[in-house]
């Protein structure tokens, strides 16, 4: 097939750029052609998504939005497998070049901000489905911003948005939690897909802690012998890893706030490496710096934006992920990233992310409601409570990353690529 992917940024700013990178490669490697349709290419400082050399792509910042149309028209993809841009009237026109299937990799057309959670008294995840009574709930419950220009633009482009997906052939995502979005706002389920790879049906969480006993060995991407099993007691010191976009609702205030704490009842140096960057990452450091000062057994670090070669560094030094978002995250595939290296993780329960991270098996999950640094500090400790529930932990880890195959992935999208490029979704 000819396979046309369309998002917003060709540089790696976050989890949607990441799963770009990944899926390019290995629709490449299954034989297909690929090309890439992007709206804009910056900051340069992030990385590019890769593409094979023999791949077209068009950027319409540099060209024009008539020029990268007309080059994407010309290429006459047989599908397009698209992932969001940020003017809807240009998204229209992508349409009508071809049948297309779309990654709601977030909230798009379901949320005037995109956060989906009320920012006051407390932040919370909102439940209610997208409409004009969101603009009631938007200055009172600090939704966005305080410019009344910006919620109506906002919320008349997330309309937009949800009005251009019922011309879409289907919508995948990556949690059952974002197929029920959807769902919510009237979207037939047989269009909506969950293609998280997972080996089994979801069920309770015990229930599905006895799949991973009887799970052949490779079944899964991360198939073979378990890493060896560390602990921090092989170190002087325990190693948080932060993994992602730096902004409010992605918790990094939370999660310095909750150190005192850890430090304190864990009683050895701690040191937390903060990998990323975004628009809340000065605040942060603000935060670490002063916590530093307080606590000699702290030590914070912050890389910027990692390379692949240096993520999976620091996912083999590190003991813990901590996944200290506000908002209800749709999936979190910073997780399985960890799970593949043996690594648990801690997170708030919200949105999809206990669809990977089983509480106890593979780390610990919080209370988000409301997510406090008090829980956050006692779920990081619960991970450290003897050594052996660490190992636990860790071995966990690498079995949950197991039943969670990319193969199976790729497999089921490209079922559904084929199916809207023949128009048989009917």
């Amino acid at each position: 097939m000819r396979i046309a992917l369309v998002s917003w940024n060709r540089q790696k700013l976050g989890g949607t750029e990441i799963y770009l990178d990944q899926i390019i490669s290995s629709l490449h490697e299954q034989g297909h052609e690929v090309a890439f349709w992007h709206e804009v290419d910056e900051p340069k400082a992030a990385g590019q998504i890769a593409v094979p050399q023999t791949a077209p792509t068009w950027c319409v910042s540099e060209l024009s939005e008539g020029e990268a149309l007309k080059g994407l028209r010309n290429w006459a993809p047989d599908v397009i497998y698209a992932h969001g841009l940020t003017n809807p009237g240009l998204e229209s026109e992508v349409l009508k070049i071809a049948p297309a299937v779309f990654f709601a990799h977030s909230y798009y057309g379901t949320c005037i901000s995109g956060g989906k959670s009320f920012a006051f008294p407390e932040v919370n995840p909102c439940q209610r489905s997208f409409g004009p009574q969101c603009l009631l709930h938007y200055y009172p419950h600090r939704c966005g911003g305080l410019n009344p220009l910006t919620m109506w633009r906002d919320y008349h482009r997330q309309r937009s948005r949800l009005e251009l997906l019922s011309r879409y052939k289907a919508i995948v995502t990556m949690s059952a939690y974002m197929v029920k979005e959807y769902v919510n706002h009237g979207f037939d389920p047989n269009r909506l897909h969950n293609l998280s790879g997972y080996f089994g049906a979801n069920g309770t969480n015990e229930e599905r802690v006895m799949r991973l006993e009887t799970l052949r060995p490779g079944q899964g991407d991360a198939a073979g012998a378990a890493p060896e099993i560390r602990g921090p007691l092989e170190n002087d010191f325990h190693h948080l890893l932060f993994l992602g976009r730096m902004d409010y609702l992605k918790g990094g205030r939370v999660l310095c706030a909750s150190l005192p704490h850890v430090c304190a009842t864990l009683n050895r140096p701690v040191l937390v490496t903060f990998a990323g960057d975004g628009p809340d990452r000065k605040v942060w450091e603000k935060q670490a710096a002063r916590l530093q000062t307080l606590h000699d057994n702290l030590r914070i670090e912050f890389t910027g934006w990692v390379s692949p070669q240096r993520r999976d560094e620091l996912l083999q030094r590190c003991h813990l992920l901590v996944v200290p978002s506000l908002w209800p995250e749709p999936f979190g595939l910073v997780g399985l990233e960890a799970s593949s290296h043996g690594v648990p993780a801690v997170a708030f329960d919200v949105g999809g992310i206990k669809e990977w991270l089983w509480h106890g098996t593979n780390g610990f999950l919080a209370s988000g409601n409301p997510a406090t640094p008090e829980r956050l500090a006692a779920a990081i400790v619960k991970c450290f409570e003897t050594p052996t529930a660490y190992a636990r932990l860790r071995r966990g880890a690498f079995a949950v990353g197991q039943v969670f195959s990319r193969r199976r992935h790729v497999h089921d999208l490209l079922t559904i690529l084929r199916r809207a490029a023949t128009d048989s979704y009917r």
